[in-house]
């Protein structure tokens, strides 16, 4: 890309400009998005903004031109630069009495990154998966903008607390969105424009919480929370009470765990633990006996080994925890996780191994719930060499209390999220959204497509640019695969993110067949950006001819004891992955009993059918929390929407 330098005369005139008004100009301030190593939205006019004092001038200089302002009542200035090709780096100037230079300035494309934890899970949480990507991701034209978590119900909030631009390289990119860089890379290998991402996500939020006010109007319920959540005695009162009872059952725990009050501390190598007893891990301890346990469990192994592993450095592998780990390695502590959901992986000093005997001791606090190891996740020590943990621990209770309630979680509340992180964005012009959400909203999937619906809609309301495209993700396969058609709430909030297809210009990237059952947050983000990266490639980039989704059901038709389904997005024709048989469809007759179907592929339609029901009524095809073994896919790779023709 053409790196663009200023002229040494147009420096000069800013400069003289800048030096004749200063005695006249207030004091000015920019918000923390308009920043150093920015990306501004290209062939759109942009706003650049800011803060002085009431009825200040204030002068822009961006390429070769000035532009000026002067601030309202509110000590608000606002210029609007033209719409500009994609280029730079380019240097701003902004003149009041102060001087701001904002360096490192790029035109390209800026997309909004918001959901859940799926879209804030970092490059850092998959680093072990993504070595090579991590290595090779020097670019200065991906960036990346981490908006700071907070909520705000009085106030639609004008600012940032925090943030800053930062290029993708090797370090930075542990803390870019794992999703939004894998889309963002995408683009820019096809495209070579300039990629900003607004990474504007909080784990575990519903989508409620990032309405406005405006588009919670028709949800009553929502809004009356909202505005409830107002009243800062109301919030701080119960912040305060929760934090006591916090306080109390952790102090309760420290204050009587065993673990600690023994003559020799539990993790101590010396302690004799010959009276413990016996579990086989990973599992969930109620699965062995421990029923109700809440409080404290502790776990001890012995190891052996060898000379060859001696001296080299180590990884503790200690799969996932449910809830708060504490990790000692003969004798040394050597990490600790406090919630469940990150994957345990410790680093152990050479010097700690010893040839022969050693002693792995893991203290677990179990908050509420069941306790335990999760399965199918790796537990293995290695240093040059590997050692797999699963097998038989020994354990002994440290302390049982009563579980901790859950906390308020105000962020996850009505409206807070839109005031508080999207707001402030509002001004930024940009490309479009990518969003990653559903996982906090499918115990209400019957609401979720008309407030998902809203959402789209006042943002783009908000934002004043169209109708930009706004690409999300269909929720992943997650927990047990059942063997039989059962009813799901997984699978019905996947229908209502089916259903938003009806919002013009959105797009829905099915993954369905690369989640994990023990895992909320799938390791494969790549795929994930892949798929999305397809979405704009149709809808904001206007591929003509390109097959950017799955298949997408769209009718059916019954024939005698078969039903006839239709689907869109076929692309070059349907085919059944990882075999000539088509997996994971139901039917049901008049009773609504679904059971298992036989199928073939006809054309770009699917026929289904099962000899023991007469008439058909109705179809289902990966209905399930994880249809692990749904195959329907188009010729190009594209996975199909789960879908129900009973709805």
């Amino acid at each position: 890309m053409k790196i663009f330098l200023p002229k040494i005369s147009y420096l000069l005139t800013a400069f003289f400009a800048w030096a004749v008004f200063q005695t006249s100009f207030g004091q000015v301030r920019l918000p923390n998005l308009v920043s150093d190593g920015m990306v501004m939205q290209r062939d759109v006019p942009v706003k650049v903004w800011g803060w002085s004092s009431a009825s200040e001038n204030v002068m822009v200089t961006f390429r070769d031109k000035s532009y000026h302002a002067v601030t309202g009542p509110d000590g608000k200035w606002v210029v609007t630069l033209p719409a500009m090709q994609a280029g730079g780096p380019y240097k701003m100037e902004i003149a009041s009495s102060n001087h701001i230079s904002i360096e490192n300035i790029l035109i390209g494309d800026v997309w909004i990154c918001s959901g859940q934890s799926n879209m804030v899970l970092p490059i850092d949480r998959v680093k072990d998966l993504y070595t090579g990507v991590i290595s090779s991701s020097d670019n200065p034209y991906i960036r990346h903008f981490l908006v700071p978590n907070r909520y705000d119900f009085n106030a639609s909030q004008e600012d940032l607390p925090s943030g800053k631009w930062e290029s993708a390289n090797p370090e930075s990119l542990l803390r870019f969105s794992a999703t939004g860089y894998f889309f963002a890379r995408e683009l820019y290998e096809k495209y070579h424009i300039p990629i900003g991402l607004i990474n504007a996500s909080v784990g575990g939020t519903p989508v409620e919480a990032w309405l406005s006010e405006d588009a919670l109007k028709p949800f009553p319920t929502y809004l009356d929370m909202a505005r409830i959540c107002r009243d800062s005695n109301f919030v701080n009162g119960i912040k305060e009470e929760e934090q006591r009872v916090n306080n109390a059952w952790y102090g309760y725990i420290g204050k009587h765990d065993m673990g600690w009050k023994s003559e020799k501390p539990w993790f101590d190598t010396l302690y004799d633990a010959s009276s413990w007893s016996a579990m086989h891990l990973p599992g969930f301890w109620e699965e062995q006996g421990l029923i109700d346990i809440n409080g404290v469990v502790w776990f001890r192994k012995e190891l052996n080994i060898p000379h060859s592993m001696i001296g080299k450095p180590a990884k503790l592998l200690l799969g996932r925890i449910v809830d708060w780990d504490s990790v000692f390695f003969n004798g040394s502590f050597v990490g600790s996780t406090t919630y469940q959901y990150p994957p345990r992986k410790y680093e152990i000093a050479p010097n700690l191994l010893k040839e022969g005997k050693n002693v792995i001791v893991i203290k677990v606090i179990s908050n509420s719930g069941h306790g335990g190891f999760i399965k199918d996740k790796p537990y293995q020590l290695i240093a040059g060499q590997t050692i797999e943990l699963i097998g038989e621990w020994q354990y002994k209770i440290g302390v049982v209390t009563v579980p901790l309630p859950a906390p308020t979680f105000f962020q996850y509340k009505p409206m807070g999220l839109f005031n508080g992180m999207i707001a402030p964005l509002l001004d930024y012009a940009i490309k479009g959204v990518i969003w990653y959400q559903g996982e906090s909203n499918t115990s209400k999937s019957s609401e979720y497509c008309a407030l998902f619906s809203a959402l789209i809609n006042d943002w783009r309301q908000k934002w004043n640019q169209g109708s930009f495209p706004f690409l999300y993700v269909q929720l992943a396969n997650y927990m047990q695969s059942k063997d039989q058609p059962a009813e799901s709430e997984w699978a019905a909030l996947r229908e209502a993110q089916l259903s938003t297809l009806a919002v013009p210009n959105t797009g829905m990237a099915v993954t369905s067949d690369i989640g994990e059952w023990n895992d909320i947050h799938p390791l494969n983000k790549e795929d994930v950006g892949k798929r999305l990266a397809l979405l704009a490639e149709k809808l904001a980039y206007n591929e003509k001819d390109l097959v950017h989704s799955g298949p997408l059901y769209k009718s059916m038709k019954i024939k005698g004891n078969k039903v006839v389904i239709n689907f869109t997005n076929t692309g070059s024709g349907l085919f059944a992955k990882g075999g000539s048989e088509l997996k994971h469809f139901a039917i049901a007759g008049a009773d609504k009993k679904f059971i298992w179907a036989q199928t073939r592929i006809a054309r770009n339609k699917v026929i289904v059918w099962n000899d023991n029901i007469s008439p058909p009524v109705s179809v289902r095809y990966a209905w399930a929390d994880n249809p692990e073994s749904a195959n329907l896919y188009n010729n190009e790779g594209l996975p199909a929407s789960p879908f129900r023709t009973d709805k």
